[in-house]
């Protein structure tokens, strides 16, 4: 029991080294040797868990669905009671989360798909699985305001769910071409106003946004310093559930 704990506790180590080195340096860049450095880890630990970098690739998108969709099911937006107030809150809540170094803020599977799309066709198809996985947690709200305003067209619940992705992925993109987050918290904000209009929000909701934009801010404030706790003590939910999913294998780690 104590050699599948340990052995599960050195594969986390790897996917969190994934998970910070490729968004720092892109997929092809980052180097085994890179993973096992930031994981403190050998190379016989990372050949024991994965046969190649790809295969810790595919892993991390794994593991990159699990951490950031618990954060984001937990997270406030979810709480109003009218549709677009939910969609607006959840945009206000991604541009809250445009904190730190480019690394802690930017998506991994945006990241790699930019350079994998022609090169490696099993994890384009994981990090798009990712992308439209998330766009469709906004579908249900965006079709109930849909049928709220009486709106129909040619645009549909899922493709506006997927344009807010392309904006937020592009915002990441203008913000490593920048340095920094303040043109990507530009391009959210245009977001928020388009969803405003498209919605026919007035004053008086406008201000009320304002108001869940603060909550929004004071939630990734919160979330922030549970994460520090977390880390210093035992390990975070999302964990648990992720070595609960892990095939067992038996057999010690030899790079540990």
């Amino acid at each position: 029991m104590m050699a599948t704990r340990t052995q599960h506790e050195s594969k986390r180590k790897l996917l969190d080294a994934a998970l910070h080195v490729i968004r720092a340096k892109g997929y092809t860049a980052t180097r085994v040797e890179d993973i096992c450095e930031q994981a403190g880890l050998t190379k016989g630990s990372f050949f024991h868990h994965f046969k190649s970098k790809e295969e810790l690739a595919l892993a991390a998108v794994e593991y990159w669905n699990l951490t950031t969709g618990q954060r984001f099911r937990g997270a406030a937006y979810h709480a109003p009671a009218d549709p677009v107030d939910r969609l607006l809150a959840y945009v206000d809540f991604r541009r809250a989360l445009l904190k730190g170094e480019l690394p802690e803020f930017t998506c991994l599977v945006g990241t790699m798909v930019q350079e994998v799309y022609e090169t490696h066709p099993q994890l384009r198809e994981a990090c798009e699985g990712s992308i439209w996985g998330h766009a469709s947690t906004l579908e249900p709200d965006i079709a109930e305001a849909m049928r709220m305003n009486g709106m129909k067209g040619e645009w549909t619940a899922r493709s506006l769910a997927l344009h807010a992705q392309a904006v937020i992925q592009g915002s990441f993109i203008l913000a490593k071409a920048h340095g920094g987050p303040e043109v990507a918290a530009e391009s959210i904000d245009h977001l928020r106003r388009y969803l405003e209009l498209l919605f026919g929000r007035t004053s008086g909701k406008q201000e009320a946004g304002r108001e869940m934009r603060a909550e929004n801010e004071h939630d990734v404030g919160k979330n922030e310093r549970g994460t520090r706790k977390e880390e210093s003590g035992s390990k975070s939910r999302d964990e648990a559930a992720y070595r609960l999913q892990e095939n067992m294998r038996a057999g010690p780690d030899p790079g540990n």
